[in-house]
């Protein structure tokens, strides 16, 4: 069903589970709790080069665990020997804010080395309920290309590969992001490619407790239609909270009918935003729109296309109720996207703008808290300062920079367990990844 309500016209308030003693005595020092979060500087760089490649829009990187302290995990595209490629793996942030790499590795030993793919070839982290890291790296209709670590003894070890083990095997896999659920479970969405003819929304479960991936079921899709996800996120109640864009197959870098869907694994049920049962795969005649088409927009593959269009977006919870930052280009905007945000307003989707009057980069992200309400954070294309968090207040919306004098062209927010907001801040023309919390 699509909606159309009034408008006027920022990442997710992930879960974070609280762990079982025995996991949280496993899991390595007692050092530097509050006191280093406390301390915390505005930015500060993580001292590993990135590759040119790290860079996304839809990618979910960043992974917080609340244990004896806060440990944060940044799944990063690294240089390799050779230029046009990169190598994957995961930094880790102690609590006292030490920092440690770990490799991403094939079954030989060899780290995994792939070439570069601006916008398709990043990788997305989540830590499952014993311990145990899952990264999702440099899939562009590839098969899965999954790997991951065992459960953590004094520390969690390094991921390898396990590209066997996921469902769907010989399929293209595009646009990997995942999220930890409650009960330590993983939820995963996934572009792909089913038909020759579509390419389809995916959704997969990781069951923590018997260690194994299913597919729960294709949640979107429709012929001549590609399905990109944007983001997942699983609510108190563990419901799976999907968002989504949809674009003329086989790609486009204009997408259109935003949309969203909730997934409870308690009855095996699709629900819209309403809570009105929906039939999976929903297309975009069926879907739960945030953002419907409005006049001129048209669904094609020509990268020339100036039209109104969606391109990236993230998701928020509010409770079980869903927040959203996207970009949006409407007419007139002469090539500009706009950032918005959608909300429920009596049941339906409402829209507000968030930044307007310059361009933004494919990056955003949302959170959001029952003190601090809703932060939307975005990059802007140029400028001294990129990264920005915006704030609401009746109505009216307000930016301030968040990395001053650093030129960030991608960025990924994750909101923590303490309630602090981790900024994962991409900087490629100096090669580095920053970390911010605030």
């Amino acid at each position: 069903m699509s909606r159309t309500p009034m408008s006027r016209t920022p990442m997710s308030r992930p879960f974070h589970r609280a762990a079982p003693l025995l996991a949280l005595a496993l899991l390595a020092p007692l050092a530097g709790t509050a006191s280093a979060q406390a301390a915390d500087p505005a930015t500060s760089v993580v001292p590993y080069p990135i590759d040119s490649s790290n860079q996304a829009g839809w990618w979910s990187p960043v992974a917080t665990y609340k244990g004896a302290g806060t440990y944060t995990y940044f799944a990063f595209n690294e240089p390799a020997a050779d230029e046009g490629r990169h190598r994957v793996a995961v930094a880790r942030r102690a609590p006292s804010g030490e920092w440690s790499k770990l490799p991403v590795r094939q079954g030989d030993g060899k780290q995994a080395e792939y070439a570069d793919d601006v916008g398709h070839n990043q990788p997305s982290v989540a830590r499952d309920g014993s311990g145990r890291l899952h990264v999702f790296a440099s899939m562009h209709n590839d098969t899965w290309r999954y790997f991951r670590s065992a459960a953590p003894g004094s520390g969690p070890g390094e991921p390898v590969n396990h590209a066997a083990d996921m469902p769907d095997q010989g399929k293209g896999i595009t646009y990997p992001v995942v999220t930890t659920a409650p009960n330590g479970d993983l939820y995963l969405a996934a572009r792909v490619d089913t038909s020759g003819s579509a390419r389809h929304g995916g959704l997969y479960h990781w069951d923590d407790s018997a260690s194994k991936w299913s597919k729960v079921a294709d949640f979107a899709g429709a012929a001549d239609r590609s399905v990109y996800p944007d983001d997942i996120q699983v609510d108190a109640n563990g419901r799976v909270h999907l968002l989504f864009e949809w674009a003329s197959y086989p790609a486009s870098v204009h997408r259109h009918q935003l949309s969203y869907l909730r997934y409870d694994p308690a009855d095996g049920t699709f629900r819209d935003s309403a809570g009105t049962r929906e039939q999976a795969p929903v297309t975009p005649a069926t879907a739960d729109t945030v953002q419907p088409a409005t006049e001129g927009e048209r669904w094609t593959s020509d990268p020339a296309y100036t039209g109104p269009a969606v391109q990236s977006a993230k998701l928020a919870l509010d409770g079980s109720g869903p927040k959203v930052a996207y970009r949006y280009r409407h007419a007139g905007s002469e090539g500009r996207f706009d950032v918005r945000y959608g909300y429920l307003r009596d049941g339906r989707w409402a829209r507000q703008t968030v930044h307007a009057g310059s361009q933004t980069r494919a990056a955003l992200g949302i959170t959001w808290d029952e003190q601090d309400g809703k932060h939307v954070y975005f990059a802007k294309s140029a400028g001294t300062d990129r990264a920005y968090a915006a704030t609401e207040s009746g109505g009216e919306w307000a930016a301030a920079s968040v990395a001053p004098g650093v030129p960030v062209e991608r960025l990924a927010v994750r909101r923590d367990a303490d309630g602090g907001d981790v900024l994962y801040l991409v900087d490629i023309e100096g090669r580095r990844l920053h970390y911010a919390r605030r």
